[in-house]
């Protein structure tokens, strides 16, 4: 089955809509760069995509066709629940049944935030295919003068991934080998079975669900690549119109990035807060059910799950705060250029009657998509040509017109409209601890009661 899922491509190259004017802005590229090293990074770039792609295919992100989204699932259903539970059934035998009762519900919550990620990744990688799904392709332009931050950044998934699921590994097998020492009085073999069991299935899990939040955040760090080059753009002495398109297409990018990628955050978070709640009322609220064993599993698979949401905030709040500060790097731009410049022409403003038609003309001849359902639907879009309008303002008024559009058009990603910044954060960070106090005040009051 591995050798199969290795064999068939994940992606395939189509050309994109974007292609037509996002290929025609690398206004500075590389250059006369040596041939051969291009290509030695090329080469190394899609290696590292296929090593991306094969990881994500083992763990059964890669749902290309029905044969493969059968075996997917069922796999999923294997080991990841059937398994499991038919460990619990043989620990409920030995007469443990209120111990079994809280693991249970560790399971549950911990398959709910797995499905979700599994479901939300394989739906856009099956739709989008893994290079036009991180934007690294051809067709979305940057890619030979990027290409070292995307093998860079690439290389940096895995290493955050596994340093965030070998510590988690590691306490697991912990967990499971003081379980067997000191609670175990049956067979050995049966033990052995049990453990494995329980470490191949939790193992299981916790990667399908931290992979999904790692890829968020490394489609994320490619973005945030574009944007700090972007404040590199600045100096060079370009039409504004350049500026503009640039900052039109991180924009667009920005917004086809939320939209994928909405539900799965606003699921994520939803079950996460649930299963958390569930499980503090079960440790908190009722006595001889929560044990030291089973309390240390709770606690590691809280840090998994409470750590793939930091990730993913995390990431979101980074790329839009990225977006705020280009406004802050053209205004200083804008100011500079502004009182070390001594023509005095440049301030001049003509108010003939002329400059309003055209402005009139040029604004009503503008077509806005506003499609809520898919933004791909923006990939033919044209962006819109000033000359006519710009032909008449000084140099002064356009760079001030392009302050105030970045002010009014900062970017960032968002979820349903809610920009992810520290403002929601915040709010996030009051509203669960809110909760979470809420939850104290009920068990306590039920203890004393």
């Amino acid at each position: 089955m591995a050798e199969l899922l290795l064999q068939t491509p994940l992606t395939t190259q189509q050309p994109d809509l974007e292609s037509g004017q996002n290929t025609s802005q690398q206004h500075h590229g590389d250059g006369d760069g040596d041939g051969d090293g291009d290509l030695t990074t090329d080469a190394e770039l899609d290696q590292c995509l296929q090593k991306l792609e094969t990881f994500l295919c083992l763990l059964g992100f890669c749902q290309t066709s029905v044969f493969r989204i059968v075996v997917s699932w069922s796999a999923f259903a294997v080991v990841g629940v059937f398994v499991p539970i038919a460990a619990l059934e043989v620990l409920l035998r030995s007469g443990r049944q209120q111990v079994i009762r809280f693991e249970v519900d560790i399971l549950v919550s911990h398959a709910c935030v797995s499905a979700v990620s599994l479901l939300c990744v394989s739906h856009n990688l099956r739709k989008y295919g893994l290079r036009r799904f991180l934007f690294v392709d051809q067709y979305h332009g940057h890619r030979d003068k990027f290409m070292k931050n995307y093998i860079e950044k690439i290389k940096g998934f895995f290493c955050l991934f596994f340093y965030w699921v070998s510590p988690c590994f590691l306490s697991k097998v912990a967990i499971e080998i003081f379980r067997v020492l000191y609670t175990w009085h049956e067979s050995w073999w049966r033990l052995i079975l049990v453990c494995l069991a329980l470490v191949v299935s939790w193992s299981y899990l916790i990667m399908i669900s931290l992979s999904a939040s790692v890829l968020f955040n490394l489609v994320c760090n490619l973005q945030v690549i574009h944007f700090d080059d972007y404040g590199k753009l600045l100096e060079i002495d370009s039409e504004i119109s350049e500026y503009m398109k640039e900052h039109i297409r991180l924009r667009h990018y920005l917004s086809k990035i939320s939209h994928r990628f909405r539900i799965y955050l606003l699921l994520e978070f939803i079950f996460v807060t649930a299963s958390q709640i569930v499980i503090l009322l079960q440790t908190i609220g009722h006595q001889g059910i929560a044990s030291f064993i089973n309390g240390v599993d709770f606690v590691v698979t809280s840090i998994i799950q409470v750590g793939g949401v930091i990730l993913c905030l995390h990431a979101a709040v980074k790329i839009s705060h990225r977006a705020l500060a280009i406004v802050s790097v053209a205004s200083t731009w804008h100011a500079s250029v502004s009182c070390n410049c001594n023509d005095a022409s440049q301030l001049s403003v003509s108010s003939s009657m002329g400059n309003f038609e055209a402005a009139a003309n040029a604004v009503g001849s503008l077509s806005v998509c506003n499609s809520e359902s898919d933004l791909d639907s923006l990939d033919a879009m044209n962006i819109p040509t000033y000359a006519r309008v710009t032909s008449y303002m000084s140099t002064f008024h356009k760079r001030q017109a392009f302050v105030m559009y970045l002010q009014s058009n900062p970017g960032g990603i968002t979820i349903f409209g809610w920009a992810v910044n520290r403002t929601l954060i915040d709010t996030i960070f009051c509203a669960e601890l809110s909760l979470v106090l809420f939850v104290l005040g009920k068990t306590l009051v039920f203890g004393t009661n």
